[in-house]
């Protein structure tokens, strides 16, 4: 009887464990990905928030940091890790971003609603 409870909560558990998220645009699949890794995690503090940002005509996507002189992150399309444009000991990056990137054009496309 045990074994007959146990593979339909294990299903039910899979399936809710991958519920896509509720974006605004549509996104890379890599990047839609990256937010369900997010979803499947304990809730940070603050909640995670990723953002669309465009620049000369290229589209980026910005991952907020959890907490505390951690870095943001900016993958591209091809979710390669761009650069980190905020966050670390100073507060402004890794110093590896774009010139001129923090003046993209900026989207919020998903936050973490827990």
């Amino acid at each position: 009887m045990k074994r007959i409870l146990f593979i339909p909560l294990f299903l039910l558990y899979i399936f809710s464990a991958c519920e896509k998220p509720d974006l605004a645009i549509d996104v890379p699949n890599c990047i839609e990905n990256k937010i369900q890794d997010i979803q499947n995690s304990p809730v940070q503090n603050p909640p995670k928030e990723v953002w669309l940002w465009e620049y000369n005509g290229v589209s980026y996507y910005y991952f907020t940091a959890a907490c505390c002189d951690q870095f943001s992150e900016l993958y591209d399309a091809d979710c390669n890790l761009v650069c980190a444009p905020d966050g670390g000991f100073s507060g402004m990056g890794d110093g590896n971003c774009v010139p001129g990137i923090l003046n993209a054009t900026k989207t919020l496309i998903w936050k973490d609603p827990r």
